[in-house]
């Protein structure tokens, strides 16, 4: 489904369920589709997503479930394994997080092996985590409970970095798997260094709370972030202070994403509102957004590979939004 309105979805797939968050993999599945899952109350669906611009002979979008797995309880964040692929022998792995302080690291080869290994140690809510990008073979997760950790694949916690506030984000350097990013709701965003533990550079937004950064993966000296109604814009070689300040949303900022084609094209949400969150797709070139989108109480935010596109979740749907920038 296709619409002319810059308010709505340029694309939207229905769901059986509300989603709460959705992540495009950001690694390369094999084939000419991208990987995509969503979470939603007790279940995680795997699918791919083949969009016109891709192939001409597909009318919007096209969505193919490949399984659904019980989850326990309701997913919150999903994080992408790179050693996810679809061409030889399909395998997919990825890991999830709960409310009940959990990580769940689920790796199936679509058929009949599924193996699900749960990880504890957070004692408070988990508000992200990623795997190394490179491998694969470990998994960060930040929570409240003031600590960034690092597991193995067998589930082990093998590091723990104390923070001084609530961890909101964990980004990894594309390449340097001894470089992780760290944002922390006081205000601070800091990067480590994996072998020392030691932090070696940090940032300031100077607003609190920071709800949400990402690092800039196409450009790696740019970082963005949220807090309070604003979003911000660092260049980690020239100042700790952000370079680029704007208001963004009315209503508190939640989420912001750089687009993984783009270095100067990000997207940020708000919250939800009574009736809808709002989506705001900026340009660095541009005094305002270049695109605005709302869905019904929407969750969840995530960048396509190599379109300039994004996805949300919401109430029994996926919205998409393709800009042209």
């Amino acid at each position: 489904m296709q619409d002319n309105s810059s308010h709505s979805a340029t694309y939207t797939v229905a769901c059986e369920d509300y989603v709460h968050v959705v992540e495009f993999s950001p690694f390369d599945s094999g084939t000419p589709a991208s990987l995509l899952a969503y979470g939603g109350n007790q279940y995680v669906v795997v699918g791919t997503c083949l969009f016109q611009e891709e192939d001409t002979n597909i009318e919007g979008v096209e969505f193919n479930m490949l399984r659904a797995f019980h989850h326990e309880v309701r997913v919150d964040t999903l994080a992408w394994s790179p050693e996810s692929q679809l061409d030889r022998i399909p395998t997919v792995r990825f890991c999830t997080t709960a409310a009940d302080r959990k990580l769940r690291l689920l790796t199936s080869d679509l058929q009949d092996r599924h193996e699900v290994k749960v990880m504890e140690g957070h004692t408070s809510y988990i508000n992200q985590l990623v795997f190394e990008p490179t491998e694969g073979k470990q998994i960060a997760s930040v929570s409240d409970d003031h600590t960034c950790r690092l597991w193995d694949l067998d589930g082990n916690e093998t590091t723990m970095l104390r923070l001084r506030s609530p961890g909101v984000s964990v980004c990894w350097h594309p390449e340097e798997k001894f470089k992780l990013m760290v944002a922390e709701k006081k205000g601070t965003i800091r990067f480590y260094d994996l072998v020392t533990h030691q932090a070696i550079l940090s940032l300031d937004c100077g607003q609190l709370p920071l709800m949400s950064a990402d690092w800039c993966l196409t450009n790696t000296i740019k970082v963005g972030a949220v807090a309070g109604n604003d979003w911000f814009i660092w260049d980690i070689t020239r100042s700790s202070y952000p370079q680029e300040k704007r208001p963004s949303h009315v209503d508190k900022a939640r989420l912001f994403r750089w687009s993984r084609v783009n270095e100067k094209l990000f997207s940020t949400t708000g919250f939800p509102g009574k009736v809808c969150s709002q989506l705001l797709i900026h340009h660095l070139g541009h005094p305002q957004p270049v695109m605005i989108g709302s869905t019904t109480v929407g969750a969840g935010l995530s960048w396509h590979r190599t379109l300039p596109l994004c996805v949300m979740g919401g109430d029994r749907k996926l919205s998409f939004w393709m800009t042209e920038m």
